[in-house]
């Protein structure tokens, strides 16, 4: 089935692009960091950046990596762990982006942020003057959450929020969101064998968010409710947002070669300018 010319047109045109990959995208079931899984995006992304396009990451799976450190099986919900895992399963998961990004011959710079370094006039314009230079040094920015002393982040944000403000920072004209679950549903697709994928979403509107309010993942972090919320966000800022299936062999060359993947949510005509 051909896909919406609109969503071609974006695809075709998107110059940089920002890639959000969430955590059950990189571990294994336990919930510690999965290096082939880590190969496998990494090689799909370096395609793309490859054929041009500007790359800017926004990773999960610090918690993960840490975990795999220590051989701790269960995640824990104590925030004071979290943050003590996330310390030290930081420097895992860039070793492991940066071992396969470098077998691909490509550079990667790592920044952690918190929403204060968003929401301050001043630091909002440092961060893009650094995301602005790595990308000019032809590195791919690899970008965490700081959850080594975000608490709100580490409880409820999983990064999507974080994501939507990168898209307005570099002006990104893309937000892939990569994920666990097909993309939005009509109905729970766990719960409803009826539940049919929706492939274009023209306006995020209170219908759409109610729907992601069913398609919540109970394991991940925040779910399909901070997607929505992401994709309102980035939409605004003028990109196309998609929300897709991380966990998938194909996704990232199915999605650029215009096949129907995930749920694509259109941008907005009266464009959000800058903080």
């Amino acid at each position: 089935m051909s896909i919406d010319i609109r969503r071609k047109n974006i695809l075709v045109s998107a110059k940089k692009i920002v890639i959000k990959i969430g955590t059950k995208v990189l571990t294994t079931d336990e919930g510690k960091l999965d290096e082939k899984k880590v190969e496998r995006l990494v090689n799909n992304i370096s395609l793309l950046k490859k054929k041009g396009k500007e790359i800017v990451i926004v990773t999960s799976g610090a918690i993960g990596a840490g975990m795999g450190k220590l051989g701790i099986m269960t995640r824990p919900k104590d925030i004071p762990q979290k943050q003590a895992l996330a310390a030290i399963g930081q420097s895992k998961l860039m070793h492991v982006y940066e071992k396969y990004f470098q077998k691909e011959g490509i550079c990667v710079g790592q920044m952690l942020l918190t929403q204060d370094d968003l929401t301050d006039r001043k630091r909002f314009l440092n961060a893009g003057n650094t995301l602005r230079n790595l990308i000019n040094f032809n590195a791919i920015p690899i970008i965490n959450e700081n959850d080594t002393i975000a608490v709100e982040e580490i409880k409820l944000g999983d990064n999507d929020n974080l994501s939507a403000q990168v898209v307005n920072l570099v002006q990104a004209e893309l937000l892939l969101i990569l994920t666990c679950t097909d993309g939005l549903f009509t109905a729970d697709p766990r719960k409803d064998k009826n539940a049919k994928l929706i492939s274009m979403v023209e306006i995020i509107d209170d219908k759409i968010e109610k729907l992601a309010g069913v398609n919540i993942d109970e394991i991940s972090v925040g779910g399909m409710q901070t997607k929505i919320q992401a994709a309102k966000k980035a939409v605004k800022s003028g990109a196309g947002v998609i929300i897709a299936n991380g966990n998938k062999n194909d996704t990232i060359s199915n999605i650029f070669s215009y096949e129907e993947e995930g749920t694509f949510f259109l941008p907005q005509k009266n464009i959000m300018k800058d903080i």
